[in-house]
């Protein structure tokens, strides 16, 4: 039964929440300072702490640090009548699960604990939660991505701005996605902006809008991007190629909520939650002069950097299934599982192209297949020369096969001898002859590598 302490200085809300928790099945017990919560800390173990933040004595960010300084595993999620977007940032900073105003929903209580609790038994166990092998609409459930589903969890219902890092194609938009609906403002609107796509002279007008002749051809007022996003969230990706113009404007958006249209000299108010993404070092940008500091600090208030593909492997499978069926029933095909070769060739690349490389390489596999089963024939991947070109490469050169029937008829002695063989004489190109870094990349010792190019003649 899982064990939560209920922290409030008002009989009447802790008396409440018990009643409510214990219904749920959890133990409760109940303080109401700050100094009774530390003293019962120092004898039990909580899987949950609920705190209110105005207390007397020792307020509830105060306490937050010092259970941290106990137990640094454990979730506090913090409760006020009184909120205010310094003291969400403040709370989720000092490492705050959640955070809650008065009056809650219930049912919004209730579902905030039971991810909480989750998340303490994962940290117990050391042991992932069930899944599906997916979260608001990203698939992967190795521990990298669980710790983003964590962190996507805890920093969504608070109106703190968010800086999301990443490689191109691993996934940024569908985070900042996550992130909007699992927010407070789910049903106003998510703009997703590509700040790249939009050209220069015309970015001003689309992000925050125009007066009828501000410019030749504004033959009518316009609504920027900023202006439809009102009481939602906006999605600026790569947001490091902004003009200096641009980001002294946004800067403007963020300090006041409010701006000004092309040619107009009214401002106009707006409320919405910046959710930034970038591919670029936006600190060696700001060393450069490129990019404003003031703005990077309002922009990363919260930053999520989501790893590359080839540093969550383990999830390879798990997407390698989802977009067969995409598009096996897009194209209305039957094509419904990978070969173990391939599969073999696809969990040893490195993917610098990311998730939607692999996406890519799934969908060509599919349109190219004419069975029910994607051989490593159809499997076209890029590999990158040291002047950072792409050159296309065909994964069927590591078994040396042109048709099915071929395959078979070698039989599974010579196709694995000659897998080997050929991905032996690949590692060693690709690392330009170091034995030493041809096995790591191949995953086997010095020792056996030596031996194994001994044995094929591999010069």
């Amino acid at each position: 039964m899982p064990s939560i302490l209920v922290v409030d200085d008002e009989l009447s809300m802790r008396e409440f929440l018990k009643i409510l928790l214990e219904k749920e099945g959890h133990r409760v017990t109940t303080a109401s300072d700050a100094s009774s919560v530390l003293d019962l800390m120092q004898n039990e173990d909580f899987d949950l702490v609920l705190s209110d933040i105005r207390m007397p004595g020792m307020g509830g960010l105060s306490l937050l640090e010092k259970i941290k300084e106990i137990n640094n595993s454990i979730p506090v999620i913090m409760i006020t009548a009184y909120a205010s977007p310094e003291n969400a940032v403040v709370a989720m900073k000092s490492g705050a699960f959640d955070y809650i105003t008065k009056p809650f929903k219930v049912d919004e209580i209730v579902k905030i604990i039971k991810s909480a609790i989750a998340a303490t038994v994962s940290n117990k166990t050391g042991e992932a939660p069930a899944l599906t092998g997916s979260f608001e609409g990203i698939i992967g459930k190795s521990p990298e991505m669980l710790k983003i589903y964590n962190l996507i969890s805890r920093i969504a219902p608070t109106p703190a701005s968010i800086l999301i890092y990443g490689e191109s194609g691993t996934g940024k938009e569908l985070v900042a996605q996550a992130i909007h609906n699992l927010s407070k403002v789910r049903h106003k609107p998510f703009v997703p902006i590509t700040c790249s796509a939009i050209p220069e002279s015309l970015l001003e007008s689309e992000l925050f809008g125009h007066v009828k002749g501000a410019f030749t051809g504004a033959i009518s007022n316009k609504i920027g991007l900023f202006e439809m996003a009102d009481g939602g969230s906006v999605f600026l990706d790569e947001i490091g190629e902004l003009t200096p113009l641009i980001q002294t404007k946004l800067l403007r958006v963020l300090q006041e909520r409010e701006l000004k249209r092309v040619g107009d000299t009214d401002t106009i108010k707006v409320n919405v939650r910046i959710i930034a993404a970038t591919n670029k070092n936006l600190e060696e940008e700001i060393i450069a002069g490129r990019f404003r500091e003031d703005l990077f600090y309002r922009l990363a208030v919260v930053p999520l950097r989501v790893p590359s593909l080839r540093e969550r492997k383990g999830d390879v499978p798990l997407l390698v299934d989802h977009f067969l069926k995409k598009y096996s029933d897009k194209m209305e095909k039957t094509v419904q599982e990978i070969s173990s070769y391939a599969m073999q060739v696809l969990m040893g690349y490195d993917y610098p192209g990311n998730v939607r490389e692999l996406e890519n390489i799934i969908e060509r596999g599919v349109a190219l297949e004419s069975s029910n089963i994607i051989l490593p024939e159809s499997l076209t991947l890029s590999s990158y020369k040291k002047d950072g070109k792409p050159v296309e490469k065909n994964a069927r050169a590591f078994i040396s096969v042109e048709s099915e029937d071929e395959l078979y008829n070698k039989g599974l002695d010579e196709v694995m001898a000659t897998l080997e063989k050929e991905m032996i004489e690949h590692a060693l190109a690709k690392t330009d002859n170091s034995k030493i870094q041809a096995a790591g990349l191949l995953k086997i010792s010095f020792r056996s590598l030596r031996y194994k190019v001994q044995k094929y003649g591999i010069k």
